[in-house]
């Protein structure tokens, strides 16, 4: 069988670490390739990816959403986030799914939070932010926060929360009032994946506060590194990329991924960059 990811760039990603090493514990022959795809090149590479015998895509930046017109089914999930990371084909066709939100979810839990009445701020509206928001706004939180350089997509995602039966705002992307309040904070933005310092100062976040970066490499980026000075607990996205793989994986396969095997390749692999 043949996985892989597209995107554009794609030639960082850490999917195929944690794919293949998966395969291997379970032994099952399968192979997870790296697919630069452009989006002027997007009709012509899925029937391409079709024609080669792929059984299922992951999609990445910035396909997630211009892949959706080319989709013979979307489940609701992905359709209200308007948003894919997952493809299965199934009898020649393509069906897409998103399990970014709930695989951040999950890997939450995992380290025993408790999202009840918790005040969330988002940094960011693309396509990874609406998806935690969409996974969000079914648990018992208390309030999202949306903070967005542009203010029209900031608007566009609290509505979204909003039909999703959860409370949200939104406001200017900058410092103020809220860092006081709030429990958990998601920086869902590429900002920091190339060392570079975050515009937004977290001086004054309440120090018990947990601080998230969806970037996983660096594991730790110059926004976390403050976080942790302040006091806060910190995550990388290496978690959220684990247990959405591991949903992925349920969706191609039928059954349970091997995560403690696949986080101790995308580890070892961290180790081997030095």
């Amino acid at each position: 069988m043949k996985y892989g990811i597209i995107g554009y760039p794609v030639e960082h990603s850490l999917s195929p670490v944690m794919h293949e090493a998966g395969f291997r514990e379970l032994g099952i022959d399968a192979q997870y390739h790296r697919i630069p795809l452009h989006p002027t090149e997007l009709a012509e590479g899925l029937a391409f990816l079709l024609e080669l015998g792929y059984s299922g895509i992951n999609v990445t930046y910035p396909l997630k959403e211009a892949v959706l017109p080319f989709l013979d089914k979307v489940n609701p999930q992905a359709s209200e986030i308007g948003a894919v990371n997952t493809i299965k084909v199934v009898d020649g066709g393509l069906q897409g799914y998103n399990t970014d939100g709930d695989g951040f979810v999950q890997a939450l839990k995992e380290q025993g939070y408790d999202f009840t009445g918790r005040k969330v701020v988002i940094l960011g509206a693309g396509g990874s932010a609406k998806s935690i928001a969409a996974s969000l706004a079914h648990l018992p939180i208390k309030e999202i926060l949306i903070l967005n350089r542009t203010e029209e997509k900031a608007r566009i995602l609290v509505e979204l929360v909003h039909s999703l039966g959860g409370q949200a705002s939104g406001e200017a992307f900058i410092s103020g009032d809220w860092l006081k309040k709030v429990d958990l904070l998601i920086q869902t933005t590429s900002v920091g994946m190339r060392g570079e310092s975050y515009p937004l100062s977290l001086q004054g976040i309440n120090p018990s506060a947990w601080v998230i970066d969806l970037i996983y490499h660096p594991p730790l980026t110059k926004f976390l590194a403050e976080a942790e000075s302040l006091g806060c607990r910190t995550m990388n996205g290496l978690d959220m990329l684990i247990w959405q793989g591991a949903l992925a994986w349920k969706i191609w396969l039928d059954r349970e991924a091997p995560v403690a095997q696949m986080r101790r390749a995308l580890l070892d692999n961290y180790i081997k960059r030095g």
